[in-house]
C-alpha cells in the first residue's frame, strides 16, 4: 500500500478535473471552505478550462489529469463524463491524492471496485457525490429508522418522474448513449434516490425490473422510464418508478413504512428545491404538507437544479474535508456509492432476461447489455 504524505493545517489544495455544468457545483463548495483552496482546474476543451480559471480567479488552467496532478494537489474533484471517471480515479490513486468524484461512480460495476481498490491501496480517501443525503428531510428519517420511531423499514416506495426535453440530451454529445451516459433515467436522475431508499431501507437481496423508452426513443438509446420492484435482506420490499417521460414533473417522493406501522416520506418538488418531509405518520397522528404547493413552476431548467442544490453539495464537501483532516472516511465512500450503481444495473439486467437479480449470484461486470438500445 502506498501512503500519500500527511495533511497539513494549511489549506487543502484541489484540482477540479472537468469543467461542464456540474462543476460550478463543486467550484462553489470548495470556495466556501476556509481551509481549501482551488489551485486548478482542468478540461480536453483547454479554452472553457481557461475560461473557467479566469471566471473563478483559479491559478491553472490544463489539459488534462496528469496536469492537474502536477500542480501539487491534495485532491482531485472528478466532474467528467461519467465512463471517464475510473480513469481520472486511478490516475489520482496512483499519485497519492484524494477523489471527490461525481455520481454515479462509474457506469459498470466492475469498474467502480477497480476504483474502490485502487484508492484502499493507495491510502486514499474516494468520496461519491450524494448530497441529498444531507437534506435535514432525508437526516430526519435516517435519525427516525435508528432510534426506533419508525423502526426496521418493512415498505418502501420511491417515485422519480420528472420531465427533460429532447434539447437535454442533445447539447451533449456524450448523453443518452449507453457507451457513453451508461444508461438514461437510472443511471443520471434517479441513482440520487436509489441511493437514499438503499440507504433507508439496506442492503438488497434481489432486483426485478422492466424499462423502456415512451417520449425520447427518437433522439436516444438508453431508457427514459423504468420500474422496479426491490426485495431486501432484511425481507422489506419496496418499488420504484423513474421517468423522463412526464410533462408536467411531478418531482420526487420516497416513503418508508416501518416495524412500528408508522410512516414517514420525504418530497422534491419542484426538482432542485430542498427535499422536505411531507409525510410523518407517527404513534397514530398524522401531519402532512402539500407535495405539490400551488404556484410552483413544476419544470425548472438544468440550471436551476444544480444551483438550488449548492449547498447540499457544499455540505458534503465539508463533510469530506473535515475526513480527510481528522482521518476517517466520508459520509458517503466509494463503497457506499456501489449499492446504488448495483441496484440500477440489476434493473437493467432484469428488464433484458425478463427474470429476477439475485444479488448473491450478480456477476461482478453486469452492465447495460447493447441489445437493450433502443
Amino acid at each position: 500500500m502506498t501512503t500519500p504524505s500527511p495533511l497539513t493545517a494549511e489549506p487543502l489544495r484541489i484540482g477540479i478535473a472537468g469543467c461542464g455544468a456540474i462543476s460550478r457545483n463543486h467550484l462553489e463548495a470548495f470556495n466556501a471552505l476556509a481551509d481549501a483552496v482551488i489551485v486548478g482546474v482542468c478540461d480536453v476543451d483547454l479554452q472553457r478550462a481557461r475560461d473557467t480559471a479566469k471566471a473563478w480567479g483559479i491559478p491553472a488552467a490544463v489539459h488534462s489529469v496528469p496536469e492537474l496532478l502536477g500542480l501539487g494537489v491534495d485532491v482531485i474533484s472528478v466532474c467528467t463524463p461519467h465512463p471517464t471517471h475510473e480513469e481520472v480515479v486511478l490516475q489520482a490513486a496512483a499519485a497519492g491524492v484524494h477523489v471527490l468524484c461525481e455520481k454515479p461512480i462509474s457506469t459498470d460495476l466492475a469498474s467502480a471496485e477497480r476504483m474502490v481498490k485502487a484508492c484502499d491501496d493507495a491510502g486514499v480517501k474516494l468520496g461519491v457525490l450524494f448530497q441529498r443525503r444531507f437534506w435535514p428531510a432525508a437526516q430526519r428519517i435516517r435519525a427516525a429508522i435508528d432510534d426506533g420511531t419508525l423502526g426496521r423499514p418493512i415498505m418502501g416506495r420511491c417515485s422519480v418522474m420528472l420531465h427533460r426535453e429532447p434539447e437535454y440530451y442533445s447539447r451533449d454529445a456524450w448523453r443518452g448513449t449507453w457507451a457513453s451516459d451508461g444508461g438514461g433515467v437510472l443511471m443520471t436522475q434517479a441513482i440520487h434516490y436509489i441511493d437514499l431508499l438503499q440507504w433507508f431501507m439496506g442492503e438488497v437481496a434481489e432486483v426485478y425490473g422492466k424499462i423502456n423508452t415512451f417520449k425520447h426513443s427518437g433522439h436516444i438509446e438508453v431508457e427514459d422510464s423504468a420500474t422496479a420492484v426491490i426485495t431486501f435482506a432484511s425481507g422489506a420490499i419496496a418499488t420504484l418508478e423513474a421517468s423522463t417521460a412526464v410533462s408536467p414533473s411531478l418531482g420526487v417522493q420516497i416513503r418508508i413504512t416501518g416495524e412500528t406501522g408508522a410512516s414517514a416520506s420525504l418530497a422534491e418538488f419542484p426538482e432542485g428545491s430542498d427535499g422536505r418531509v411531507d409525510l410523518w405518520a407517527v404513534a397514530g397522528t398524522i401531519s402532512s404538507e402539500p407535495v405539490f404547493p400551488s404556484g410552483v413552476d413544476p419544470n425548472v431548467s438544468l440550471a436551476t437544479i444544480n444551483g438550488q442544490l449548492i449547498p447540499h453539495h457544499t455540505a458534503q464537501v465539508r463533510d469530506f474535508v473535515r475526513a480527510l483532516r481528522n482521518g476517517y472516511d466520508p459520509a458517503i465512500t466509494g463503497r457506499d456509492a456501489t449499492k446504488a450503481l448495483r441496484i440500477l444495473l440489476a434493473v437493467y439486467e432484469s428488464s433484458r432476461t425478463g427474470v429476477p437479480v439475485r444479488f448473491d449470484h450478480a456477476p461482478a461486470g453486469t452492465r447495460a447489455p447493447a441489445e437493450l438500445a433502443g
